[in-house]
């Protein structure tokens, strides 16, 4: 996506930035972004059905006017044409680019927005909801009705400047994408919520690809999916990346429905998309086939409270392991449910932070267990302060099943990265240094290791970085002889100046004015020079 669009995009918030903060805005902004996407897609897909397919477009003016023909003549046929092609059909009253010529001849109402909002919201499933969170009447856009009128109206002129379809590849998708990192990064501790950043994503969805490139269908699940974008990654690693099937859970509503907008901006239809708007570890979900899958990522949130019931010993996510993650700490709940939806052939990848893997008690034990059955495939270190709204370091652990072996690849990224103003960053060398070690299991001094099972047990199944990776830097020997000597030098050198000035002050002839400042030097230095 060129640099130029992105300052487009982001300067249209420009308009809400001030009046609330970026955990609100971006829901008035993705929200119209996606409805701007659907609209205008709508037009060009009429020109389509009237001139056949086409590489380049006429104006969006030329657009509507074949659309407005076609709609006077044969409403009824075109609605359902469009309807048929695209799950959903936009009324001329309710395009966004009525909205827009409206707003320039100052005749926009919210009320017409809001219609166009509802309307399309009971077109099937995939739409219903997806607008909730955005409240036309807030009095945040202003004190009263006009006032939100002129600000929503700013907001339609702002983003209709913008042409989602000018550039080539995914870029309303990626666009999409740039704006919620953006957001991510100014609405602090929330942006966890609904964001991982790019680079853990990257590194996440090419290892658990590996092997897997040729698979379709493709299955991909993440129980706490946020805005989708993790699992979206998994696309750039396939060589079939539209067979790609994506499921995926969320328990925050609003952060619901910005994946599901997420994913039909990257093109994802609804016969792949299978999402559910649900708490992951209270009661387990898909349950129904497919319930397994290729690939399962997860960024949960860290160190979160759930209820530990007697009731989920029986649970088939975690009975097997006979202990079940402390109330205060869901970290292993999360991977356990994760590891429990993987397949036999697949490979998981979970964000969590350190404690994981060192922690004693209910967790050591699943920890062990873990191990013993091979289920650890690598544990990577991550840089501290690469995640929003949180600067603790975390680790990626990447799980398979029936492994033959049960060695473990550890690898301290945790010092290579470039330091941002105010977050540091994995940089595309430190991604490939980390996927090149991983795919080698290669021992790389002071960066990797790989410690058989013995060694991890002999550490009680301890797998604490630093026991494995020994990343320690020698400071070179001080020499105190030399380090005397040159003390020496120096107070030698200091001596002989002090005489040096000494000498000059004694020859220098003042007025009778200056003799008293003279004298004060003359004092200073011969005490300089006796001491």
């Amino acid at each position: 996506m060129s640099i130029g669009l992105e300052q487009q995009l982001w300067a249209s918030a420009d308009i809400l930035r001030g009046k609330m903060d970026a955990s609100e805005y971006k829901n008035y902004l993705l929200g119209l972004i996606f409805y701007k996407y659907l609209s205008d897609s709508q037009l060009r897909e009429v020109y389509e059905q009237e001139n056949g397919k086409t590489e380049h477009f006429p104006i969006r003016s030329e657009q509507y006017q074949t659309f407005m023909e076609w709609y006077g003549e044969e409403s009824e046929e075109l609605e359902e044409i469009i309807h048929l092609q695209t799950g959903y059909f936009i009324k001329p009253e309710q395009l966004f680019y009525t909205y827009r010529q409206k707003a320039d001849r100052y005749e926009f109402n919210l009320t017409d927005l809001q219609a166009g909002f509802n309307d399309l919201e009971r077109q099937g499933e995939q739409f219903k909801g997806l607008f909730a969170d955005i409240d036309l009447n807030s009095t945040k856009l202003g004190s009263n009705a006009q006032q939100r009128n002129v600000t929503i109206t700013e907001v339609l002129r702002a983003l209709d400047e913008i042409d989602l379809f000018a550039h080539d590849g995914d870029v309303i998708g990626d666009a999409y994408e740039y704006l919620i990192g953006q957001f991510a990064s100014t609405a602090g501790k929330k942006a966890g919520e609904f964001y991982t950043p790019q680079s853990v994503s990257h590194i996440m969805s090419e290892i658990t690809a590996i092997s897997q490139e040729n698979r379709a269908p493709f299955h991909i699940y993440d129980p706490t999916m946020g805005s989708g974008s993790l699992m979206l990654n998994i696309r750039r690693y396939l060589n079939n990346p539209n067979q790609v099937h994506y499921h995926g859970q969320e328990l925050n509503t609003t952060t619901f429905n910005l994946a599901r907008m997420n994913l039909i901006l990257h093109g994802v239809d609804k016969g792949r998309m299978n999402l559910n708007n649900g708490d992951t570890l209270d009661a387990d979900w898909p349950t129904e086939e497919p319930h397994q899958f290729d690939s399962v990522v997860m960024n949960p949130p860290y160190s979160a409270k759930w209820s530990a019931a007697d009731k989920f010993l029986s649970d088939q996510r975690f009975e097997r392991f006979g202990k079940l993650a402390p109330k205060s700490k869901a970290d292993f709940a999360f991977l356990l449910h994760g590891f429990y939806h993987l397949k036999d052939t697949g490979t998981m990848g979970i964000v969590l932070p350190h404690g994981v893997l060192f922690r004693g008690a209910a967790e050591g034990k699943i920890r062990q267990a873990l191990l013993e059955m091979g289920a650890i495939d690598a544990v990577i270190g991550l840089p501290t302060n690469i995640f929003y709204g949180t600067s603790i370091p975390t680790t990626v652990i990447i799980l398979k099943k029936n492994r033959s072996a049960r060695d473990v690849l550890f690898i301290d990224a945790s010092n290579e990265f470039d330091k941002q103003k105010n977050q540091n960053l994995l940089t595309q060398e430190n991604i490939r240094k980390i996927i090149t070690v991983y795919k080698e299991r290669q021992s790389v001094d002071k960066y990797s290791f790989l410690a058989s099972f013995e060694e991890i047990k002999e550490n009680d199944f301890n797998l604490n970085i630093p026991r494995y990776v020994d990343t320690f830097e020698e400071e070179e020997p001080v020499d105190l002889v030399a380090v005397n000597a040159d003390i020496i030098n120096v107070n030698e050198e200091v001596t002989q100046q002090e005489k040096e000035l000494l000498s000059l002050i004694e020859d220098f002839s003042v007025s009778e004015g200056n003799q008293d400042l003279i004298d004060s030097m003359r004092r200073l230095l011969r005490g300089g020079v006796n001491g």
